[in-house]
């Protein structure tokens, strides 16, 4: 169910108005959530989701969008969120999924799933962007929320920290891709890896782009060395 603020906060009123006001309104739990990983063609969407504490404790000073942080502060303010957070989760959607659904359905039933796994349940959820239906308390999507709400932002950071650790780590057993440094998203050097070793398993097969440089490297593989499927997995739920 959705419970609009009876006021929106100004833009320039600060990371922490909204948390301000809802606390005002009786909220004192607020959730934030949001996703890393949407627009990458290879690896899995992580959705992440923050109650930050109310008072001194809560504020974490650089705290902002993780996309406007370089990789070795959003390690430190990662580091800063899991320490004095009230709760958090963090949740993994692999590529596969995405393909079975698509990102969008992806990303609505992560947010879902990110806000049940935290251990308190919140009072209200502020999103980045999306509405997330379903829930069983109030919540608001914010335009940019992780630029303006610091639970958003706090989500935000945790969901970029743990894809590129999960990316990193891809890189190991798929070096010829690149994933350390691009993280999986469309760059020239991605694009050109893709075009010279067609797909691993952990690319988005949906994805017009690797859709193409798969047909490519079919086309070019010997009629007895077919490109390998991907692997059957669970499904999301």
């Amino acid at each position: 169910m959705d419970r609009p603020l009876r006021f929106t906060p100004r833009r320039d009123a600060g990371l922490y108005a909204y948390e301000r006001s809802l606390a005002h309104a009786g909220f004192r739990r607020v959730a934030g959530v949001d996703e890393a990983g949407r627009g990458a063609c290879a690896g899995p969407l992580v959705v992440g989701a923050v109650i930050l504490p109310s008072g001194r404790r809560g504020l974490i000073e650089g705290l902002t969008d993780s996309k406007l942080l370089t990789p070795a502060r959003r390690e430190e303010i990662y580091a800063e969120v899991v320490a004095r957070a009230e709760a958090w989760s963090a949740i993994v959607i692999p590529c596969h999924d995405i393909d079975r659904i698509g990102v969008h359905r992806c990303n609505i039933t992560g947010m879902r799933r990110a806000l049940a796994a935290l251990p308190v349940r919140p009072d209200y959820v502020l999103s980045d962007g999306f509405r997330v239906p379903g829930l069983d308390v109030p919540g608001l999507p914010v335009i940019k929320g992780d630029r303006v709400a610091a639970c958003v932002a706090a989500a935000s950071v945790v969901a970029k920290v743990t894809r590129d650790r999960i990316m990193v780590d891809l890189h190991e057993r798929f070096p010829a891709y690149g994933f350390d440094v691009h993280k999986g998203y469309v760059t020239r050097e991605h694009s050109a890896a893709l075009s010279e070793h067609g797909p691993c398993l952990e690319h988005r097969f949906s994805y017009v782009n690797v859709d193409r440089a798969l047909r490519a490297s079919e086309r070019r593989a010997p009629a007895d060395e077919p490109f390998p499927a991907p692997l059957a997995e669970p499904e999301l739920r």
